[in-house]
């Protein structure tokens, strides 16, 4: 495999650059001095910031983008192999790099590069550990899945010292990367289009594990089914969280506010205690902090640097992200579309203030919404009102027969209140109509359901 080193900059060309992961890898590039070209579809926010760094970017996609001096040609899984340019590399012989392969041969480049893995609570964890890198003022580089409120954005290029970054499982993504710690939150069944079942799901985690060097460090929930399997074989120091005593980190003396955040106790090994109050409301957020104060106190942060970034942590945007109020009916934003995830957010919203909760979920591919159909209606059904729109397909194009009046169905099969309609019009005119002062609306899923709450407010 083609490997980068920051000590000699190189010509790359990303295929398909304004993405949001890519254009931060290519701003990192850039800040070390390589020359970097690129091409996409349309000019954006993204690709203008880019060229004022100093990017050649084209728009349109075409063979002749790839030119003699190119050393190395980057692109994601959405290019296909018949894409002009993809064909043009392969034609000429150049390296290519997979998006994930790159970011892992960036990792090497740092001396402590954290990977944070788990099916949920990625983009939160990352975002704490962070803030919290960020009070202490160690000058981190940062590739997080959502944007982080406190730098307006995904990515952000620091020192040589830190690289922070989320690790994927699906289509088995993080097994490229080379970090030195790396954490795995939970694991549970999910991207069933790709994993045979939860044991390939469980096997490619172990693997993941496996990637850590004997100098290196795995944070791990001791709550995962038999953990113990994942961390076979593995030559560096295991340290584990769980919601209860018994891990090496773990809390006590929960207590909540009235907007629902919470204050612990953290315990960790050696006597150690730690008062911690977190910015963001949910029992879910504790299990994400655990991880990131164990990281931080392993890091030798200041106790104070943890206590202080948590206490103001905004989260990032789509997790359970305030949107503004419309006629006293407060409207909340979260990316939750897999059963567990939603139920974290509808716990995290029985402590936040509200007369009644509407939720308006939007199902996220027609494998995942047929997979869990059981467990989705379950979970939903313990709202007092939920809204459903249609199967956001994302990549898919087979319905498999499954449609969101199906999750009705069964919604209502179990007593709950389950609406349904097929356009956002329709939803925002029965939200408008029968949402009333003092009632919480959370609009929920990973397409674009977001709107519908944006266009409520008018933003």
């Amino acid at each position: 495999m083609y490997q980068i080193h920051f000590d000699r900059p190189i010509h790359v060309h990303f295929i398909g650059i304004g993405g949001i992961s890519m254009s931060g890898l290519a701003e990192i590039l850039l800040s070390e001095g390589f020359t970097v070209s690129g091409s996409d579809s349309r000019r954006s926010p993204l690709t203008e910031m880019l060229e004022e760094k100093g990017a050649l970017i084209r728009y349109g996609q075409r063979r002749d983008n790839i030119t003699d001096d190119i050393d190395l040609a980057v692109y994601t899984s959405a290019i296909h192999p018949d894409n002009p340019e993809y064909l043009a590399v392969q034609e000429k012989g150049l390296p290519s790099l997979t998006r994930a392969q790159l970011l892992g041969q960036m990792m090497r480049q740092y001396k402590t590069a954290v990977a944070i893995s788990g099916t949920h609570g990625k983009t939160t964890t990352t975002a704490m550990v962070s803030d919290i890198l960020l009070q202490e003022g160690a000058d981190p580089t940062l590739s997080i899945g959502g944007i982080l409120k406190s730098i307006g954005g995904n990515y952000r290029v620091g020192g040589p010292d830190y690289f922070v970054t989320e690790a994927c499982e699906y289509t088995n993504s993080f097994l490229s990367f080379f970090p030195k710690i790396g954490i795995i939150l939970n694991i549970q069944e999910d991207h069933l289009d790709f994993f045979k079942d939860l044991a390939d799901i469980r096997n490619s985690f172990h693997s993941f594990a496996k990637l850590l060097p004997e100098d290196g460090c795995l944070i791990i929930n001791g709550g995962i089914d038999a953990y113990q399997e994942l961390t076979e074989g593995i030559s560096c120091p295991v340290i584990t969280f769980g919601m209860r005593d018994g891990y090496d980190y773990y809390p006590s003396d929960i207590s909540y506010d009235t907007m629902g955040k919470p204050s612990f106790i953290c315990h960790g090994p050696d006597g150690f205690t730690l008062p911690v109050t977190l910015g963001m409301p949910g029992t879910h957020n504790i299990a994400n902090a655990l991880p990131a104060i164990a990281l931080s106190h392993r890091l030798g942060i200041e106790d104070s640097s943890i206590q202080q970034a948590l206490c103001h942590f905004e989260g990032t945007d789509r997790r359970f992200d305030y949107k503004g109020e419309i006629g006293g009916v407060t409207v909340i934003d979260d990316y939750a579309h897999h059963p567990a995830e939603i139920e974290a957010t509808l716990s995290a919203a029985a402590h936040y203030p509200h007369k009644r909760l509407w939720c308006v979920f939007q199902p996220h591919t027609y494998s995942r919404t047929k997979s869990f159909l059981t467990d989705f209606a379950k979970v939903l059904s313990t709202a007092e009102h939920v809204v459903l729109a249609d199967i956001y397909a994302a990549r898919e194009t087979d319905t498999l027969g499954i449609s969101s009046r199906d999750l009705q169905d069964r919604i209502n099969a179990l007593g709950g209140d389950c609406h349904y309609f097929p356009s956002f019009d329709e939803i925002e005119n029965f939200l408008l109509e029968n949402c009333t002062a003092g009632d919480l609306l959370i609009t929920m899923g990973a397409g674009d359901v977001h709107k519908i709450g944006e266009n409520l407010l008018g933003i």
